[in-house]
């Protein structure tokens, strides 16, 4: 296999999934690949009770009960939409169930204002039309109708960031589970085979962008997924993402549990801030998801791999954060000057060590910007 920027979950978990799947006797709905308690533990990682040979790690944090109602509702005949805040992990949760129950998670279409309904149906190969006419083998069919074909999940990801002619055209493939094509005589519909399920994700802060109809809404079970907000859980998605970029970059780079604190810290920070705020000046444009704070350690990370002295270090991290969230000038950037004066300044002078040159490094990136 060629090396890959980004494998999609079943190849880079192929040798866990196929491992999972020698073991597993448990009764399989339809074609999947796994039992339903097998993706359980694929996504959740495995425990002692579970009494396997081998230690499956956890990929996905957040609650069971999420996964399991999200696994209960891709074994029957309704598509699941996974929504809630950016940074909430939908999107790797339904690479992994897609891989999980299919062993391919890459039949994707990618909601925007662009997106019409031949991405979710089918197009036409225009070279092949031209020379012998509208057939099965000039049809190019959307990822939607390939995994309808073959019985397995097909994704649809930011759903309503897509206009409502492409929903309504989603209904029709939810509630009649085929798709007509007009433009044949013969062999002119295109059914779902048993397996067949669509996860959608959306974002609730796009509400209002192309909100669903209730006639769609019924034919998805909604799975809400929230911020992360305990500290700990948050922690473990952090380091479990950071290792693997490590890991993908081939960087021996220690990063010390203080600084992981300290990030974590601020954004806890800045989240209150945000939230006692009266008006959207006085808000970070930015989400503060998990996702980003991942996105500021990383750049930090890579920052000290290739310019710095080769250790991770306060400065270089307050130094990512301030360029990763000061997306508004001056509004963001004096928001975050006013939460090092306001907040991190006092605490250095209390606890010092890494809050001082957090301190330090904040002061100098909001310079260099302003």
């Amino acid at each position: 296999m060629s090396e890959m920027l980004r494998a999609p979950a079943e190849t880079k978990y192929a040798d866990e999934l196929d491992w999972l799947e020698s073991v597993d006797d448990g009764p399989k709905p339809f074609s999947w690949r796994l039992s339903p308690k097998m993706v359980r533990l694929f996504v959740l990682g495995s425990e002692r009770a579970d009494g396997l040979d081998r230690d499956i790690p956890q990929k996905w944090f957040g609650d069971r009960s999420f996964v399991e109602r999200a696994i209960v509702t891709l074994a029957s005949d309704r598509g699941l939409l996974l929504i809630g805040d950016p940074g909430t992990g939908k999107s790797w949760l339904a690479e992994l169930l897609a891989a999980a129950i299919s062993r391919n998670s890459t039949l994707v279409v990618q909601g925007t204002a662009g997106t019409t309904e031949d991405h979710i149906k089918y197009s036409w190969n225009v070279s092949m039309v031209i020379a012998k006419g509208q057939s099965r083998a000039s049809m190019i069919p959307s990822p939607i109708m390939t995994a309808m074909e073959g019985g397995v999940i097909g994704r649809f990801e930011e759903l309503t960031r897509s206009t409502s002619d492409v929903q309504d055209a989603l209904i029709s493939i939810l509630s009649e589970k085929y798709v007509s094509i007009p433009e044949l005589d013969e062999d002119n519909i295109v059914f779902a085979r048993p397996g067949f399920s669509i996860i959608a994700t959306a974002n609730s802060r796009d509400r209002g962008v192309n909100d669903l109809s209730s006639a769609l809404k019924r034919r998805f079970n909604f799975v809400r997924i929230p911020v992360v907000t305990n500290k700990k859980s948050e922690a473990e998605i952090v380091r479990f993402r950071t290792e693997e970029l490590l890991r993908r970059h081939n960087i021996e780079l220690e990063v010390p549990p203080t600084l992981l604190d300290v990030l974590l810290q601020s954004f806890a920070d800045l989240r209150a801030a945000s939230a006692s705020a009266t008006s959207d000046d006085e808000r970070l444009e930015s989400a503060l998801s998990t996702a980003e704070q991942i996105g500021v350690l990383e750049d930090a990370i890579l920052h000290s791999t290739f310019f710095g002295a080769k250790a991770l270090d306060a400065g270089t991290l307050a130094g990512s954060l301030v360029g990763s969230l000061a997306r508004r000038s001056p509004e963001d950037l004096a928001i975050l000057n006013k939460y090092l004066h306001g907040v991190v300044e006092p605490r250095s002078k209390d606890r010092g060590g890494d809050w001082n040159d957090f301190l330090e490094g904040g002061r100098e990136a909001i310079a260099t910007l302003s």
